[in-house]
């Protein structure tokens, strides 16, 4: 019997052996519906980060274990245009987004902000109730988007579900992260609901948690996993063909492009003032940016032989892969894309309404990873060419030896492996 009252089938013995069995000793495990599911939460109110890096944790786990089955639910627009492996799906609930006042609004519904929060969280609990997990992994928000996942989280620890709290390794300034935790109350969660605190970096770059006022054995729950590395997909999509760029070229990429406008510019701008800058660069907007800056972008780098602009691929990483050096903005995932693929890098990390990148490139630059410019002095047009002449020499983040750095999808694995037990027939 397995958890939550599922049971197992072995001992059949087989000739064909599908995606989704596992063989051991000759005969066949059927894990199908009966195999372990793991259940992942991602708020995704703007921006791709927390989607991505549960996209890459399912992946991670379904490729290591033929018995787990991820679903995540997300409410990001566009988690329609990624790709997911054999035994992952989603489910997406309503979205909203954040206002610059902090208040939040549907994103795509016209109704009252608290009827699609009520709805999300009826989802939610509904979605865990039925699929029943046995590992329950929530990303960034302990409580989830103004608390809604609380109620699931309440439910499923009644059923002895594992809960797990995912971390990226910079929160913010510990200064911020502590006014906004005592605001929603989340610190409690950690020490009553939470089993276990996975944190997605090392904790000689950051501690995500400095600076709260931890109950007792919240810090023994932390277990600092290292970077979650990235792979390349070889499937080409249609632009690819068309964007006429030669290697070597620098990938200028702004994540979900919704606070990009200003590394855009100072790219272009850069080009515009030294036509002589020897690396071409292809620019990906980022599907969130407005419609008019995007517009705008495109019809200043139409100009500039140099320069080539596209709106969004969901296969970012293939280009990042053939590039010669990146430019970006430094949120989790590139950081994480950029140690994968050992690219030299130009961070331009924001400063609001979080100073997680630059908290994050301050200390990746400290290592010697990549370089950081900052917008402290405005934006230079020949600040930015001279760093992009000189990114095609700059040292690539191996030349520094940081221990697990990017060990942190093995690290998961591992933990999932201590209460999830591989379910292979012995024979």
């Amino acid at each position: 019997m397995l958890a939550n009252g599922r049971y197992r089938v072995t001992l059949y013995r087989v000739e064909k052996v599908s995606k989704d069995t596992t063989r051991a000793g000759g005969y066949m495990s059927i894990v199908g519906n009966t195999g372990y599911r793991v259940l992942i939460y991602s708020h995704d109110t703007f921006g791709l980060g927390h989607l991505r890096r549960c996209r890459t944790i399912a992946h991670a786990l379904v490729s290591r274990r033929d018995d787990v089955s991820v679903l995540i639910l997300s409410g990001s627009p566009i988690i329609g245009s990624f790709e997911f492996r054999s035994r992952v799906d989603f489910v997406r609930i309503p979205g909203v987004i954040k206002l610059s006042n902090g208040e939040y609004t549907s994103l795509n519904l016209n109704i009252d902000v608290d009827q699609t929060l009520a709805m999300r969280e009826s989802i939610i609990q509904h979605t865990a109730d039925v699929f029943n997990p046995d590992l329950f992994i929530v990303d960034k928000e302990p409580l989830g988007l103004r608390g809604e996942v609380e109620s699931t989280l309440q439910m499923l620890r009644h059923r002895r579900t594992r809960l797990v709290m995912g971390l990226r390794d910079v929160m913010d300034d510990p200064v911020n992260l502590r006014e906004e935790w005592d605001r929603k109350k989340c610190v409690p969660a950690l020490a009553d609901l939470y089993d276990e605190i996975w944190v997605y970096g090392l904790k000689d770059i950051c501690n995500p948690l400095e600076g709260i006022d931890l109950p007792p054995g919240v810090e023994e729950k932390m277990t600092y996993t290292g970077y979650l590395p990235r792979t390349a997909t070889r499937k080409p999509t249609p632009e690819h063909g068309a964007l006429g760029l030669e290697e070597p070229y620098y990938l200028v990429t702004t994540g979900g492009g919704g606070d990009g406008v200003n590394l855009v510019d100072w790219v272009i701008s850069a080009y515009e003032a030294d036509p002589d800058i020897p690396v071409p660069s292809l620019v990906v907007l980022g599907p969130f940016m407005a419609p008019n800056d995007q517009q705008a972008f495109m019809e200043r780098a139409e100009k500039i032989d140099k320069l080539s602009v596209i709106t969004f691929d969901a296969n970012v990483e293939m280009l990042m892969d053939r590039s010669a050096g990146v430019i970006a903005m430094g949120g989790y995932n590139t950081f994480c894309e950029i140690l994968s693929f050992d690219k030299p890098a130009i961070i331009v990390p924001r400063t609001v309404p979080r100073l997680e990148q630059y908290v994050r490139a301050s200390a990746a630059e400290k290592l010697g990873l990549v370089k950081m410019l900052t917008e402290d002095s405005g934006r230079p047009p020949m600040q930015m060419a001279e760093a992009l002449r000189g990114l095609i020499d700059q040292p690539k983040p191996s030349h520094v030896t940081v221990p697990n750095l990017m060990g942190g999808l093995d690290s998961v694995g591992d933990q999932v492996e201590r209460w999830l037990p591989p379910q292979l027939a012995a024979e």
